[in-house]
């Protein structure tokens, strides 16, 4: 037998980790690396965080699973403190972030269905957006690398260069039903939305009766420098889905929505057997009592204006390999010139020098720290990233 047990759908590098300590990862022969990858910005706080592991341990010894045939006291608390503290209404809980983007799409056309308008079940959506591996999701993006060898997809999507206005409303016809869009694109490159690009979709939806659906699995949670990044462009959405950073570790993931957008979810339309149970609830809770604190995401912020502005002055002495810092808060990407490639300098960076990132399109590098850094991990992962790019030798393309 030649394939290995586990699925070979992933390049698995030679970092093995078995134990975290804050923002570092330890491998099994003891090697310590620097984690600015966090999980692809999953670990918000850092790893072993004492109050996020206390929980769990807690719940898990008191109740982990019921299923959601039953009252859900912790479900219940969780999504409240969510609903206080934005603009939804209403929260159903899942296990990923494609899972709730899967939830956002069914939400945005029962809304339609409900209204007796069920011919508007078409979501346009954005170049090189990352919305997760479902047939769904991978059918809501434009990216070959995404649907190849899985046709037929699903129908209903239609789709628009990104931070284009102007070509997302010649889209629009009598068929649509919103915007299905990242206010950052995580992997498609760290790019965010102008603000006159998201403030346009949402004038187009309160126009025509649409729904503005927000991706927030990446950008939210505090990752750009509040609770999420919609916050930051004077709109509010009607639908959001969200996950990452939402369970710190655990797998943890919710689509948020508006009392009226979510009109068509009644009993019957949607459900999940894991989604919302007592142990999610407990890790997604103890994630909000820390970043609810007074100057958490005011925290976020400041590491990332310090970690930005650390990135730009390095640039300069090796111009020949970066071309610019992009992103918001701790949700940065740095930019390469060829021909250097993002992931073959990852992969180097990685293995001679212990420091950890992720690749993203276009070329860039993704730095995605945990949320709780302070200024000497932001010393040492330019210092890191410094020699990496003085060892860097790039690929000769032959």
């Amino acid at each position: 037998m030649s394939i290995t047990a586990l699925m070979p759908v992933y390049p698995r590098c030679d970092v093995r980790p078995v134990r975290g300590e804050g923002c570092y990862l330890i491998g099994e022969r003891g090697e310590r690396y620097l984690d600015f990858a966090a999980g692809i910005a999953v670990n918000a706080l850092g790893h072993g965080h004492p109050h996020l592991t206390k929980a769990i341990q807690d719940q898990a010894a008191t109740l982990m699973h019921v299923s959601n045939l039953y009252g859900s006291p912790q479900g219940e608390a969780l999504a409240q403190r969510i609903v206080d503290n934005s603009f939804a209404d209403t929260v159903f809980f899942t296990n990923s972030g494609a899972e709730a983007v899967e939830c956002a799409i069914k939400t945005a056309r029962r809304y339609h269905y409900a209204n007796g308008e069920a011919h508007k079940h078409d979501l346009i959506t954005f170049h090189n957006a990352f919305h997760g591996r479902t047939m769904g999701s991978i059918s809501a993006t434009n990216q070959p690398k995404m649907r190849e060898g899985f046709e037929p997809l699903a129908p209903g999507f239609k789709y628009a260069p990104f931070d284009d206005l102007d070509a997302a409303l010649e889209l629009i016809d009598d068929n649509t039903a919103g915007f299905l869009v990242e206010p950052v694109q995580g992997e498609g490159g760290i790019r965010a939305a102008s603000p006159e690009f998201l403030q346009g979709l949402r004038k187009a939806c309160d126009e025509k009766g649409m729904l503005l659906v927000l991706d927030e699995v990446q950008c939210g949670y505090g990752r750009t420098g509040s609770y999420f990044a919609y916050e930051q462009y004077g709109i509010e959405p009607d639908i959001l889905a969200s996950a990452k950073g939402i369970g710190g570790g655990f797998p943890l993931g919710a689509c948020l929505a508006t009392e009226e957008a979510a009109k068509g979810m009644v009993f019957g339309t949607h459900g999940s057997t894991y989604g919302g149970n007592p142990l999610a609830m407990a890790a997604g809770g103890a994630i909000l009592d820390v970043m609810l604190e007074p100057g958490f995401f005011e925290h976020v912020r400041t590491m990332g204006d310090r970690l930005r502005n650390a990135l730009e002055q390095m640039i300069p002495n090796h111009d020949g390999l970066f071309d610019s810092v992009r992103g918001m808060g701790l949700m940065l990407g740095i930019k390469l010139k060829e021909p250097a490639v993002s992931r073959d300098f990852v992969a180097h960076a990685r293995d001679n020098h212990g420091l950890l990132l992720v690749a993203a399109g276009e070329n860039v590098v993704r730095v995605l720290p945990p949320l709780v850094i302070e200024d000497n991990h932001v010393s040492e992962c330019v210092q890191k990233l410094s020699e990496a790019a003085r060892s860097y030798t790039p690929p000769s393309g032959d």
